[in-house]
């Protein structure tokens, strides 16, 4: 496993912050350790430092992962969080939107959440802002981006989207020969 380039953790980090805002430092800093990046074949991952020194008798090809993935970085650089980021990252978010029990299958389904669908939203919430989406039991769902800041969201339409939907827990069983 290797460190994240500049440029890599760059874009690891602005994401994160897009999610969790300044608490990044808390997901580093933990109680029980230090937690760090590294990739491994274009994959990120999530690991303790203790963890880290054990796996590094393993050579390049004989090591699978070591960690929680938390995303992949595409061939244009992109990051793109993977569902198992999700309890990681949902205690820290800033941005919540809770669904309708209604509306929770179709989110696990895939489909953007519009209106109607939307159970409660944090407030001051910016368009295009990442969020965690929640269901009305307090369930981490999945994450997703704003398509309309909260103040929008009371005036809309209830066909408009609201949230774009980005990854979900049933994503295990729609992608699971593609997503590991």
């Amino acid at each position: 496993m290797k460190r994240l380039s500049e440029e890599r953790a760059k874009i690891l980090f602005e994401k994160l912050s897009k999610f969790i805002g300044t608490n990044v430092r808390q997901l580093i800093d933990r109680p029980d350790g230090t937690y760090c990046f590294r990739e491994h074949k274009d994959r990120v991952y999530y690991v303790s430092e203790r963890i880290l020194k054990l796996s590094e008798c393993f050579g390049y090809k004989q090591l699978v992962c070591v960690g929680t993935c938390f995303g992949k970085f595409s061939k244009t650089n992109k990051l793109k969080f993977h569902i198992t980021a999700l309890y990681y990252l949902a205690p820290y978010a800033q941005y919540k939107v809770w669904v309708k029990p209604s509306f929770e299958q179709q989110f696990l389904y895939g489909n953007h959440i519009p209106k109607s669908g939307l159970g409660r939203i944090t407030e001051n919430a910016g368009q295009y802002q990442g969020v965690v989406v929640y269901s009305m039991s307090d369930l981490p769902l999945g994450f997703g981006v704003l398509a309309r800041s909260t103040t929008d969201c009371k005036t809309a339409d209830p066909l408009t989207t609201v949230c774009f939907h980005q990854s979900d827990i049933g994503e295990y069983i729609r992608a699971e020969d593609t997503l590991f």
